[in-house]
């Protein structure tokens, strides 16, 4: 460690004890007076170590008690293979359901307008009207993945599917519901990218704020090549992996 920043070799130290379960997931660190001891170092030098510690994700501080260590436990992967995407439930239920877990979902749909992004996703113009879906889904009452979901008036208004979640095909999924007005044969489209989560994000998703977020952007599209439905879902990166078949 020979001519390491002192704050460096502190952050070094707690890391390698974290990575190697000298400390464990909801225990605390060191307090700074602890630290400020075993390292001779200033009050300046151990927030600074900590401050990485928290950018890194590896622990949290809990107002008026400490920094404590992360539970970052993976929970496990969802998958975005076709057959999962093609399930004739909805996806996320379908896969938790494989999982041995209980996926809930609260939602809330509105009609609106489409901005010119959702627009050139949808292959619409900007301003026409869509049905805009807010999910936040969990499993056995964690949070896993928030989603907002965007359809054409144009192609449901005035059908059973017209609201995702309410009428004869409530919460069965994009594929079975377009298929109830005709609309088969869709395949889905993704981009994945990372991103910090926003502050609403990070509140829903139960994750310290700027933590890593997988985004992924899903459109399914009908054979002929038209969109049906656009979708943007949200997860912690740091709890979950994608799992993708060809």
């Amino acid at each position: 460690m020979t001519g390491r920043p002192v704050y460096q070799q502190i952050a070094d130290d707690l890391s390698e004890q974290i990575v190697n379960g000298v400390l464990t997931p909801g225990q605390r660190i060191p307090s700074r007076a602890e630290l400020k001891s075993l390292y001779t170092a200033s009050d300046q030098t151990v927030d600074r170590a900590v401050r990485i510690l928290k950018t890194a994700g590896l622990v949290e501080g809990q107002f008026g008690r400490g920094v404590y260590v992360r539970d970052t436990t993976l929970f496990g992967a969802l998958r975005r293979s076709p057959a999962a995407l093609s399930t004739e439930h909805a996806p996320f239920a379908a896969d938790m359901s494989e999982q041995g877990r209980k996926a809930s979902w609260e939602s809330s749909s509105l009609t609106t307008t489409a901005t010119a992004k959702i627009a050139a996703r949808l292959g619409i113009r900007p301003g026409d009207q869509v049905m805009c879906t807010q999910y936040e889904c969990t499993a056995d009452r964690q949070p896993v993945q928030l989603a907002t979901s965007w359809e054409p008036l144009a192609i449901t208004e005035g059908t059973d599917v017209l609201f995702p979640e309410r009428g004869p095909y409530a919460g069965l999924g994009v594929r079975n519901r377009m298929a109830a007005i005709g609309i088969s044969g869709l395949t889905a489209r993704e981009l994945v990218g990372a991103r910090p989560a926003s502050s609403d994000e990070a509140e829903a998703l139960g994750c310290p704020p700027a933590s890593a977020v997988l985004a992924i952007e899903r459109t399914y599209v009908d054979g002929s090549g038209r969109p049906v439905e656009t979708a943007d879902l949200v997860v912690r990166a740091d709890r979950w992996r994608l799992a993708y078949e060809a």
